[in-house]
């Protein structure tokens, strides 16, 4: 891998010299790195936690994936007009960073009360959504246009690589105590509070020019940028694949029943996920700077469309589940970094963050309806015909999206 500190690059540059990833953006990967070892510990036992522990059922499991998802709308958009606005990223990043680490520990502290875990979910996911667009505009302010796709690529395979860890440590404690879900949660906050010290130690912010003044054109900070009918039409399609798509809880609850695993086994399934994405990630986002991020970003959603239909086969067995972890991880490698690569493309430098943000809380409003749909019809109607019909409606959005967007695809 190739560092550099500085965003620009001479002209007759090498192509050596086009493949370099800033220092800024490897630094943001450490961080998230430790930050995802963080969350992946407590998401990777949450779903059993609220079924077999607290003894909720799979339509309330649905409305806190749902809050999980949903909860970061508004506030992700503030926090990315004030980052545009005062010109300064990282502190916003640190305060969303912060603001997770802390609701690590609300989480044994609420017990079994669906609106103590509602309200803890709700300021966790807060916290995530005042951080990521932040941090994905360093990422992209960091890189050169031609490395958009490699700096994300690579800041997600590091990205990943926490999520491997987390699960691990997760499984390693509940193996030591099968009900360990307390220490679960604390040692969570320890590694989220490290990923808070590295980021206000070691990364630099990125400030511009500011922008020349524009009026406001709604109530709602960065929903101007919709105007751009580019843009406009890839948040649409991105809306409406997450709402065809269906949560990695659901996933994960739906393979635990097809193949009877024990409780203690439970974290390990997004270890199958997140092995595919670490050694893709990278790859796949230098693949998107040379045939475009959106055919990649639609080629993902087309793994997920398999997931469906062998989950919806009712397939067990060591084969189906490998399959089914692999094409999972293959999804998001596919979907993470292109769709951050792409937007890049769409959007000004001096309102990157309110564009992403835009972009990101559509993507998680379709993420809390796809929870909320699954979860009510999985109660009605039982798990093969609901997850039939999220195959058949993934089916229709996806040439739907690739008409769409056929001029933005490259």
């Amino acid at each position: 891998m190739y560092l550099s500190s500085s965003r620009s690059t001479p002209v007759g540059r090498t192509a050596s010299a086009t493949r370099r990833v800033a220092a800024n953006v490897v630094m943001l990967g450490v961080v998230s790195l430790l930050t995802d070892i963080s969350s992946e510990m407590v998401s990777s036992v949450l779903p059993l936690y609220y079924t077999s522990v607290l003894g909720l059922t799979m339509l309330q499991t649905g409305f806190l994936d749902g809050l999980f998802n949903g909860a970061s709308v508004f506030l992700r958009l503030i926090g990315a007009h004030l980052a545009d606005r005062l010109r300064a990223r990282k502190p916003v990043a640190v305060a969303g960073y912060a603001l997770s680490a802390i609701c690590k520990l609300g989480l044994p502290a609420v017990g079994a009360s669906l609106a103590g875990l509602s309200t803890v979910l709700a300021v966790d996911r807060s916290g995530k959504g005042l951080r990521t667009a932040p941090r994905d505009a360093l990422i992209s302010l960091s890189s050169t246009p031609e490395t958009q796709g490699r700096a994300f690529g690579v800041h997600r395979m590091m990205d990943t690589a926490g999520a491997f860890c987390g699960p691990l440590a997760a499984f390693a404690l509940l193996s030591a105590v099968v009900t360990a879900y307390d220490a679960v949660f604390m040692a969570s906050f320890c590694v989220a509070a490290l990923g808070v010290l590295v980021l206000l130690l070691f990364v630099r912010d990125r400030r511009q020019p500011a922008a020349p003044a524009q009026p406001s054109r709604g109530p709602v900070p960065g929903l101007g940028l919709l105007r751009d009918r580019a843009f406009r039409r890839t948040c649409l399609c991105v809306m409406v694949l997450e709402t065809a798509t269906i949560s990695d809880a659901f996933v994960y609850l739906t393979l635990q029943r097809q193949d009877d695993l024990a409780a203690r086994w439970f974290p390990l399934l997004a270890l199958g996920t997140a092995a595919p994405y670490l050694l893709l990630s990278l790859p796949l986002g230098s693949l998107a700077d040379r045939i475009g991020p959106w055919r990649l970003y639609l080629g993902g959603h087309v793994c997920f469309l398999l997931v469906l239909a062998l989950l919806a086969g009712s397939a067990a067995g060591p084969l189906a589940l490998v399959l089914v972890l692999g094409l999972h991880g293959a999804f998001y490698a596919a979907t993470d970094a292109p769709l951050m690569a792409h937007a890049a493309r769409l959007l000004p430098e001096h309102s990157r963050t309110s564009g992403f943000a835009v972009l990101q809380s559509l993507q998680a409003l379709g993420m809390f309806a796809s929870s909320l749909l699954f979860g009510i019809a999985y109660r009605l109607q039982g798990p093969q015909w609901t997850l039939e019909m999220f195959g058949a409606g993934l089916l229709v959005c996806l040439p739907a999206a690739a008409l769409l967007i056929r001029k933005e695809s490259t």
